[in-house]
């Protein structure tokens, strides 16, 4: 039985006596109590007060999946569900982002094939995305078996949108476009991939997902709806790929991050110098320097010996045991950085004083809504991060 939690005294707990007692069974061997869905600022949804969300007008605007992956995502346990129209303009660019990977991949040709066996895989950016497939099906059974919807929404969400998407669509360009020793495999395990993406989906955005289904190559005639919900054998898992390309996002993430707080252009490219490494980290460096260079926007890597003088107007950053070296001297008006930083800072700062004037006035927080007060953290919490990753830089570019 699915039903809201305000008739459960009314209705559910009168038809379980019923049951019990007529027909001598339990009539529901599980009752899922959902959240209400109220409006965006958390009131109940009426006619009289002008603020019902109709479905259909919401699917014309936004589309069906969109609407019910929104509610999915929201349907945490405890909780009723604030419907804002933001959320669901959110997971339609979702399912936009969806549909421009499906493109890409079938401009590279990258189509499920019958054939490839997914074990088969050997170059360690497929060994990964094979092994985030299975963990992400683990967690969307566990959380599908333990009505735990919202986790089973935010587990294919993040793998979709992050894993695959952000993150290995962008590892396999140099090697789709370099037509690398591994492209072909890199085409199969993509395709692989990709269906396997659109099954586990399917429960929460049909329509999408079946159209994406057809046009990859699907027999006529067959639904996902009706396919099997995928399994993998647990060892399809590899635990030195996933090593390997956690380091890599974490080391591209790293110089993307140094970019972005020093404003450094996002067509200028960079020398890296690479101090401290570990000969496994050489050996990472050397066979991944072209997923480097594209995506972190490096011009080349060059290892400095432990007793090498740093540039001068470098920058420094650090992954693991190694020292990230970025000269950006020539690139960026250092002084004039060191100002737009400043009066960064000083802008977060009054932010913080502002809110911390108003959570510390007793009127305030007794009479304001707790939406209001909860935001007011939000804000001060968001400003504090800001205010310390910006000092952080300010501080590297002192240095420099």
């Amino acid at each position: 039985l699915i039903t809201g939690f305000d008739i459960i005294t009314f209705w559910v707990s009168r038809m379980m006596m019923m049951g019990l007692y007529f027909m001598k069974t339990v009539p529901f061997k599980d009752v899922y109590v959902h959240a209400l869905v109220r409006d965006a600022k958390g009131q109940k949804m009426s006619k009289s007060k002008g603020n019902v969300m109709d479905p259909l007008d919401l699917i014309d605007k936004y589309g069906a999946d969109a609407l019910r992956f929104t509610l999915t995502a929201m349907a945490a346990p405890g909780r009723d569900i604030k419907l804002a129209e933001d959320r669901l303009e959110g997971y339609r660019n979702f399912a936009t982002k969806l549909w421009n990977a499906a493109r890409y991949c079938e401009m590279n040709e990258c189509v499920p094939r019958a054939d490839f066996d997914p074990a088969s895989a050997v170059y360690p950016p497929n060994k990964w995305i094979l092994t985030e497939l299975v963990n992400t099906t683990e967690a969307l059974n566990k959380a599908l078996a333990d009505y735990r919807f919202h986790d089973a929404a935010n587990a294919i969400y993040q793998f979709i949108w992050k894993t695959f998407c952000d993150w290995y669509l962008e590892f396999s360009k140099p090697m789709l476009l370099n037509d690398g020793k591994y492209a072909g495999e890199v085409r199969d395990t993509t395709g692989y991939v990709l269906e396997q993406i659109l099954l586990l989906l399917n429960p929460f955005m049909p329509f999408i997902t079946e159209e994406l289904f057809e046009s990859l190559g699907g027999k006529e005639g067959e639904r996902l709806l009706t396919s099997a919900w995928p399994r993998f054998e647990e060892s399809l898992k590899d635990t030195d790929a996933a090593t390997q390309m956690d380091w890599l996002q974490r080391f591209i993430g790293e110089i993307r991050s140094v970019r972005a707080d020093m404003n450094v252009p996002a067509g200028a490219k960079l020398t890296l110098f690479v101090k401290d490494t570990t000969h496994e980290m050489n050996n990472w460096l050397q066979y991944y320097d072209e997923i480097i260079a594209k995506m972190a926007r490096i011009e080349r890597i060059e290892v400095l010996l432990k007793d090498a003088e740093i540039p001068a107007g470098a920058i420094q950053t650090v992954v693991d045991e190694a020292t990230l070296i970025l000269p950006i001297a020539d690139i960026i008006d250092l002084d004039k950085e060191r100002a737009r930083l400043q009066k960064e800072i000083e802008k977060l700062e009054g932010e913080i004083q502002k809110a911390e004037s108003k959570l510390a006035n007793e009127k305030f927080v007794s009479n304001a809504p707790a939406e209001i007060i909860e935001e007011q953290k939000s804000r001060k919490d968001a400003a504090e991060a800001a205010r310390t990753k910006l000092s952080q830089a300010l501080e590297q570019l002192k240095a420099a």
